[in-house]
Formats: C-alpha cells, structure tokens, sequence
C-alpha cells in the first residue's frame, strides 16, 4: 500500500520539525516543509501531496487561509488547519477554503493523528459523492439544481429530474398543476428569527434549500411562466454545524488548557488557592464597568486566570513562608512576571496574554517591575489586572499575615488613585464594592 503524502506549512523551523516527527512517528510521508505561502503553493503543484497541515499565520504576500483557498481551488488537497488563532473572522474566511479539519496549537500527537484520520475520511467520502453527483448529472442533466418552468397561467410545464427527486412529484403528475402546491415551503425560525426557507416534499419531509426564480417573457403575449431554481442545502448546513462545533471544541480545549496552567500554580501555592480565579473575575466586572468590548474582556479573562503562572519559578518555600521574607527572595518573587512572559509568548492567542502578564506589576508613575514603563506605555488591561491583583491580595489571609479586609484594600488604591493606578480604573473598582456590591469569593 502506497504511503499518504503530507505537505507541512509552517513558518517556525522547531514548531515545523515537531510536526515533522509526529506526522513520520504516525507512519505517514513528509513530501515537503514550506516556510511561505508562496512556497507551499508551489511544493503542492510539484509533489501533489494527500494532504496540507496549514498554518494560517505564515510568512508571504498571503495568509494561510488564502493560500489554502488556492491550493484547495487548483489541486483539490484537503487542508487541516494548524493555528492557534482563532477569531471569528477567520473562522468564516476558512470556512470558504472548505477545510477538512482544525487542530489548535499547541496540542499532542494524538489530536493531530485523530485530525488526519478525519480529514481522510471526508476527503474520500467528499471525493466519492462528487463523482456520484457527477455521474448523475452527466446521465440525466447538465443541471445539478432543482428546476421547475410554468406557463403563463402559473401551471407547472417541466421538471428537470432532480426537481422531481426533491419534491418528490413526477413531471406527469405535477404537470399543470399550481406551483405552490408542488412547491410547497414554510419559513424556517430560530426561536424568534427567520434562518431560510424549508421545502416541503410530497412525502413529509422538509428540508432547507435556496431558490431563486426568474421571468420567463413571451413576445407576443408580452409575459410568459417562470423559471424556479432551487437547491437542497441540507449537506452544507450539516457542514457548518461541523465546523462550528468543532471550533467549540477546541475552545473548551483551550479553556481546559487554561485552567490546568491556573491549577498548577494553586497546587504549588495553596495559600493564594484561587487567588487568580478571583481576581481574574473582579478584572472582567471592571473592564465591564469601563465598557470595554467583550472580545477584549475575553482576553482579559484568560491574562487573569493565569498571571501569576511565572510563580512556578519561585520555590515553594518562598511562597508559603511564614513571615517576613528577605530582599533575595523578594528578588526571586519580583521575577516571575517575566517569567510568565517567557512561557505564554510563543502561544499565538488572539490577545496579547503574555504582554498583560508582563505588565501586570507595572505603576503609572514608572516604579513598578520588572520593566520600570509608565502611563500610557501599560496596556489597560495590565492596568485593570493590576488593581484588581492588588485589592484581592490585600484583602485575603496570606503566611506572612492576616487578611486586612476589602476597606483597607479599596483605601490603597484610592490613595495612590493616579500615582501608581489608573484613575479610571480605581474609580470603577471602588463603585463596584460601594455601590454595586461587589463580592470577592
């Protein structure tokens, strides 16, 4: 049995060689490593590879997705995309690529054996019901649409066979009667809204299709019938739901991701045991009191669950110990928003998590760590991750000593409102507890 052929596209030479081995561990050929979308569309007309692992972010004149629109459009390859950007936008410029899978980064061997096993499968299925669609259409009609003509008086006057299979009429039987009584549809509604038009076949079932209808004019009457396209859109639907959940998955796979990174550091440190939790909550309700856009608030979310992920750095005695630590190890500590940094800077999320991370002890007035930057040079999510960071910690019981209590905390940053945080975000902060009655749990 011939080996299947896989072109690699990918732009970072360690990540590429990484997929390199796994696709090879998997038992599967390596026909080529492309580093450009130019070079992978012209390692994909020369080698004719089985399959493409596209990155969407990649190095040349286009992205990834428009690359594997051309290969997909000129060689019919199926693609997997291999990325770890995920916006909404992208999803849908993919989706027209008609991709046969998605795997997010960074993930292990076994997600990407079980994406290539799937994209194989739909690829030949895909492979196989083309070449049926195309054998019916070459042995009854040049047409792979519905079509249905009437005469002037709205009496049907033809069928095309695949009119007849979908509506479930024959020509002879339909022939004169009313259109709409042959082609009988409803609106399709989504609780309140309308998503299309279903057809009602004769024989009960109903399905989504897209029509579109068009006059048929008689020069000497001056009007004639018309002419009813219409399709059954039932496959790409199914597809679309595919792809949406999918993507789903590998946004709770994400989320998982998340929160075993936020754990780990909860292990090593039960002291501050859901201290990012907490904070990460109180830095959204903020944001959402400055009206900040949700997608940003998202980002925001996933900086503070994982802040203090450079901890893992610290020695756990550090972090748990009893009382006054020294300055060496207020040095150690005072490390790991770098380090932090360092760990999430080569994950390509859709917001910058690792610069919110960096920047989370940062002062206005340029006396914070570990990059000494001020006013506008901090992200206001860094600003907000900040405020929220210091009145969580002031507040909860710590080795070194006690709970000081929400007050005390909300009166820190009151007094250096402006100096060292953000006014605007101090002040959203501050109503939050006084007025809205804001809890940290």
């Amino acid at each position: 049995m011939e080996k299947i052929n896989i072109l690699i596209v990918e732009d970072e030479s360690l990540v590429a060689r990484d997929i390199e081995n796994m696709v090879l561990h998997l038992g599967y050929g390596v026909c080529g490593i492309a580093s450009t979308s130019e070079q992978a569309i012209k390692l994909a007309a020369r080698h004719r590879p089985d399959m493409v692992l596209m990155d969407i972010i990649i190095r040349g004149k286009i992205d990834g997705v428009s690359a594997a629109e051309k290969i997909w459009k000129a060689f019919r390859i199926p693609i997997v995309f291999v990325t770890a950007y995920s916006d909404e936008m992208t999803l849908r410029r993919a989706k027209i690529t008609e991709a046969f899978g998605y795997v997010l980064k960074p993930f292990e061997e076994r997600e990407l054996k079980i994406a290539i096993e799937m994209a194989f499968f739909k690829s030949r299925l895909e492979r196989r019901l083309r070449e049926r669609e195309e054998w019916l259409s070459a042995l009854v009609t040049s047409i792979g649409e519905g079509v249905i003509a009437t005469d002037e008086g709205g009496g049907i006057s033809f069928m095309n066979p695949l009119a007849e299979r979908l509506t479930g009429w024959r020509q002879e039987e339909a022939r004169g009667k009313p259109l709409r009584e042959v082609f009988h549809t409803i609106e399709e509604q989504n609780g309140s809204e309308t998503n299309g038009i279903l057809l009602c076949a004769k024989d009960g079932r109903k399905f989504p299709i897209e029509e579109t209808a068009m006059p048929l004019n008689d020069e000497r009457r001056g009007s004639g019938g018309q002419v009813l396209v219409f399709r059954d859109i039932s496959a790409r639907r199914r597809a679309e739901k595919e792809v949406k959940e999918s993507w789903a998955r590998l946004h709770e796979a994400l989320e998982g991701t998340i929160q075993a990174m936020a754990l780990t550091i909860e292990i090593r440190d039960p002291y501050t045991a859901g201290h990012q939790r907490r904070v990460s909550r109180l830095s959204c309700a903020i944001a959402k009191e400055l009206g900040m856009p949700a997608e940003q608030i998202e980002g925001l979310r996933v900086a503070g669950d994982i802040h203090d992920i450079g901890k893992i750095y610290v020695p756990a005695e550090i972090l748990s110990k009893p009382g006054q630590i020294t300055a060496i190890e207020y040095g150690i500590i005072k490390t790991h928003p770098q380090v932090g940094f360092d760990i999430l800077k080569t994950i390509k999320f859709p917001w910058p998590v690792a610069q919110i991370v960096l920047q989370h002890h940062e002062r206005l007035d340029g006396s914070g760590y570990p990059l000494g930057i001020s006013g506008e040079q901090i992200l206001m999510e860094a600003r907000i991750l900040t405020v929220a960071d210091i009145v969580e910690a002031m507040s909860s019981h710590r080795p070194y000593r006690p709970a000081r209590g929400i007050e005390i905390a909300l009166g820190e940053i009151i007094e250096n409102r402006g100096r060292f945080y953000d006014a605007r975000v101090v002040d959203a902060c501050v109503k939050l507890f006084r007025e809205n009655l804001f809890k940290l749990e």
